[in-house]
């Protein structure tokens, strides 16, 4: 992979960390992702597993992980299982992980080659009682296809039916949710490439540049610095497209007096950033648009702060709603009647800024975490409010990446990244 090896010893802890919660006399399994075709014999490019790589760091497709920490033979413990690499797969492919080269990635011991899947697991499956399959239970997932995870925990209970089952879900939605200092080290690389790109655009942009021009220069700078490019489709809306939240055309004219919503932010060794900016087009914010820009900042500011260890998701998103009606009364978007006659299971506020203001992030750019439980030191949410104003034609969103810290505010990964409307002007006009 073009990225900077990950220290080992984060995935070593990761797989020591699941397998502690685990059942006695359990295994676990874990299933790399397809290659998706396309048409004819294109494919989409190779994205791992999210969940394989945390537990291994191997960012191959057709492996799998077994994780058996009761197992009677000590080998058996921690497994791959990876595609035999050999002369015919390097010259067309490019060569494969060999066990030395496994070992070194993830830490794990014992590597089979995947043709001897069957037969080893079979032993393992005689010497165990309880299967954890792996599946997708984020709050936000919305699985069509059937991946190669859901294909093997079809055969596994078809093939063995007498074994019981478990998740793996519950242990991995809290296992990922907090992350460990070589995650945020990662993380904080992803950022900085996305900060990189930002300040390109700075220089870029003025009136008559195309959105997909804007793209485009995000997308060279992330290329140049080893991502392999957006962690999410981004949005790059002028305008009144700034009001369509997720709006990912990017075909418009950037026109003088407009403010282009950017919501965009670098992978980077399948850790996820995730930026908004909201900039003028003609490098000069508007008095209105600059009064609006500020209400937003001063939210994201103070909604930040709330991000402490012990804190209630719901309760948060309360309090940030707060904030956001103290701003729009201020801005004369609502009035006080408004807010008195608020339905209370929408309320006033969310006329203008009607999406939440945060999420988790990690492997995922909406990462797993289980939002009914307290927040924890070292978890890293967006944190992300936004005002749109149709009748104003813009819409204005900012978005940082921070981590919760055990005392004080939480670190923003993000800092360097320039917010200041005042800032962003001078930037645009040095």
């Amino acid at each position: 992979m073009r990225y900077q090896a990950i220290n080992n010893d984060l995935f070593i802890e990761n797989r020591k960390n699941f397998m502690a919660q685990m059942r006695p006399s359990s295994l676990a399994v874990f299933n790399s992702n397809d290659i998706y075709p396309t048409g004819a014999d294109s494919t989409m490019p190779f994205q791992q597993d999210k969940n394989i790589f945390y537990l291994s760091g191997v960012d191959q497709d057709q492996s799998i992980l077994v994780l058996f920490p009761d197992a009677p033979k000590p080998e058996h413990r921690e497994i791959l299982f990876l595609t035999e690499t050999n002369e015919h797969i390097a010259v067309w492919e490019g060569e494969k992980l060999d066990k030395e080269k496994a070992l070194e990635a993830s830490g794990v011991k014992t590597v089979y080659w995947l043709k001897d899947f069957k037969k080893v697991f079979h032993e393992l499956m005689a010497q165990c009682d309880t299967i954890y399959i792996n599946t997708n239970e984020h709050y936000r997932a919305n699985v069509e296809t059937e991946t190669r995870e859901a294909r093997f925990n079809k055969w596994v209970t078809e093939a063995y039916p007498a074994h019981q089952r478990a998740k793996s879900n519950p242990i991995l939605q809290r296992l990922r949710a907090v992350k460990h200092s070589l995650e945020l080290e990662v993380m904080q690389a992803a950022c900085k490439i996305t900060e990189k790109g930002f300040k390109r655009i700075l220089d870029f942009v003025k009136p008559g540049v195309w959105e997909y021009e804007i793209e485009a220069e995000f997308m060279h700078e992330f290329l140049r610095n080893r991502s392999r490019g957006f962690a999410y489709t981004p949005i790059v809306a002028s305008g009144n497209n700034a009001n369509v939240l997720h709006y990912i055309e990017n075909k418009a004219q950037c026109k003088a007096g407009e403010l282009i919503l950017l919501d965009v932010g670098a992978e980077y060794a399948n850790y996820s950033s995730d930026m908004s900016r909201t900039i003028p087009v003609s490098g000069k914010f508007t008095k209105r648009q600059k009064e609006v820009y500020n209400s937003v900042n001063k939210v994201k500011d103070l909604a930040t702060q709330l991000l402490v260890p012990g804190a209630d998701w719901t309760e948060y998103h309360k309090e940030v709603g707060k904030l956001m009606t103290s701003e729009l009364l201020d801005l004369k978007l609502l009035d006080k009647a408004d807010v008195q006659n608020e339905n209370p299971e929408w309320p006033a506020y969310k006329k203008y800024f009607m999406h939440g203001t945060s999420h988790n992030i990690g492997l995922d750019t909406h990462d797993y975490g289980l939002l009914y439980e307290p927040l924890k030191a070292n978890m890293v949410f967006t944190v992300e409010p936004g005002i749109y104003i149709p009748d104003e034609g813009f819409g204005i969103r900012l978005e940082d990446d921070v981590v919760i810290q055990e005392q004080g505010e939480p670190f923003n990964l993000m800092a360097d990244i320039p917010i200041e409307a005042d800032e962003i002007e001078d930037l645009m006009n040095k």
